[in-house]
């Protein structure tokens, strides 16, 4: 048996990142103390796969740096992107003159926007480079809705993504972009560093459109693990992109990683093709109409519960979360009132009236002003008027129910989503036997899909309309579809190749 001198070291591997979906729609501004760094062990206890016993903990020698991360909302100020970056640098800095690092997973979305900066991945991953050196072999599990461009390809040696809207396989993505990085380190060097194949294709479109639970995306995305499966490839993914900022990154990518490059580029540019052919079929996951149009279906429709997404807002997505169009117009309704149905309305996040609430207390009747301290762009502050029936303080929030004729409004100190049973059942609320539900999203998590009886997509406003059309796109690369006449695009005129080992 070898003593413990002889067995081969470990690599050694650091992890950092910063991890947001930003929309540049929106006047939200989401900052360094919004995201939540996380340093050093704590970095490494987010994830199970490296964790003490996990399935990749003796694989490495792990090294926690910085990490950030928050739900979607807005672009980043430009100085908290400097000093999360600086600090990340530093951190590197520190732990390379330790010795030398053999790889690093670079923990981002794909979507993240930085005040007066394009591609902030891009220009995270060329800082990193340049402290780790070029020897050290980079990885990154990212958000499909992410954006790949070309300075990122090229950094990221290698590059995977999730393969499922809604992604109900994202660890799974984040633990493959760490096991790929394994074994390719397990590889001799002069034959780590695989050949990559880049095709941007100029396709812009929602994730309410591209949702893996319907055609084409469910075929196209089946491609993938074909494509992963041949001899001489190592992964491959469609980024569909981002659509809610105006960057010329910003419109989906196809990349095959692998040993072949040949066989990369044929794949990449092969599925490229695929996708751009079948670019006309894609359509939301959901019939789709005014709100006006929207709830008058719900009061009619025996089904229980209707669920309402009030897609324009959706926090998840980038939406200021604020937005006061949507339940202003419920809390008016007279079609509502006279229907004798009820509905719940999740959520409209304000501070100020959250702790107003919570202090009169259960039972107590309150006029409330909520919400557009934010966005104010489409609809101002909303008058509520009603009852306390819930107070429900956490670590990090506040949830208070205010009960009015018609609608149970879910107020909050804080923006969050609204995407278990759980986060209604909490509250005193049950979802299953509400009239109607109304929920800050797109298309609908799995346990609001489970529990609808039927549900529209209401094409509301807000800082990630689903109209794009109306938020006026003026950077991107043009032209792009489903905007522009795109008759006479070749969609793969873009595709490169970047060789790696193989072709060195």
């Amino acid at each position: 048996m070898p003593s413990d001198d002889l067995r081969p070291a470990l690599p050694r591997i650091a992890v950092c990142g910063i991890s947001l979906e930003a929309s540049t729609f929106s006047p939200a501004l989401t900052t360094a103390t919004m995201l939540s760094p996380r340093r050093g062990r704590e970095v490494l206890d987010a994830w199970d796969f490296w964790r003490e016993s996990g399935s990749l903990a003796d694989r490495a020698e792990w090294i926690g740096i910085l990490q950030a991360r928050n739900i979607a909302g807005g672009a980043i100020p430009a100085d908290d992107y400097a000093l999360l970056k600086a600090e990340i640098l530093a951190d590197l800095v520190a732990t390379v003159a330790e010795g030398p690092l053999d790889g690093l997973v670079l923990d981002i979305h794909g979507a993240a926007s930085v005040v007066g900066l394009d591609d902030m991945e891009g220009d995270l991953a060329v800082a990193v480079r340049t402290v780790v050196g070029p020897d050290c072999l980079l990885s990154s599990g990212m958000d499909l809705h992410g954006n790949v461009s070309r300075t990122l390809a090229e950094t990221v040696d290698l590059l995977t993504t999730y393969r499922t809207a809604p992604h109900v396989d994202w660890q799974e993505t984040k633990e493959r972009a760490a096991r790929n990085l394994v074994d390719r380190l397990a590889l001799p060097p002069g034959r780590r560093r695989p050949a990559k194949a880049w095709v941007p294709v100029p396709i812009l479109l929602p994730g309410e459109m591209t949702s893996t639970r319907q055609e084409p995306a469910a075929s196209l995305y089946a491609r993938v693990p074909e494509i992963e499966a041949l001899d001489g490839v190592l992964d491959a993914g469609i980024w569909i992109g981002y659509p809610w900022a105006d960057e010329p990154r910003n419109r989906a990518v196809v990349m095959v990683v692998g040993d072949d490059a040949d066989l990369a580029m044929a794949e990449a540019t092969g599925l490229a093709r695929e996708l751009w052919a079948r670019r006309e079929e894609f359509g939301f996951v959901a019939p789709t109409g005014s709100l006006e149009e929207v709830l008058t279906s719900a009061i009619a429709s025996p089904a229980r519960p209707y669920v309402i997404s009030d897609s324009g807002d959706n926090p998840t997505a980038g939406g200021a979360g604020d937005v006061t169009w949507t339940l202003t117009e419920l809390l008016a309704s007279e079609a509502l009132a006279a229907s004798g149905k009820r509905a719940i309305y999740a959520s409209i996040p304000d501070g100020v009236g959250a702790l107003a609430a919570a202090e009169a207390g259960v039972g107590a009747d309150v006029r409330l002003t909520l919400g557009a301290r934010v966005d104010a762009r489409t609809a101002p502050p909303v008058q509520v008027a009603g009852r306390v029936v819930a107070v429900v303080p956490s670590e990090d929030n506040l949830e208070v129910v205010v009960r009015t004729p018609a609608v149970d409004v879910v107020l909050t100190r804080r923006r969050r989503p609204y995407h278990l049973e759980r986060d209604f059942t909490r509250l005193g609320l049950d979802p299953r036997t509400a009239d109607i539900v109304v929920v800050k999203i797109g298309y609908l998590e799995p346990e609001l899909f489970d529990l609808a009886a039927d549900w529209m997509l209401a094409l509301t406003p807000g800082g990630v309309d689903q109209d794009l059309a109306r938020l006026g796109h003026r950077r991107i690369q043009r032209p792009m579809f489903p905007l522009d006449d795109v008759s006479s695009v070749d969609p793969t005129a873009g595709a490169v190749l970047f060789p790696g080992d193989t072709g060195a």
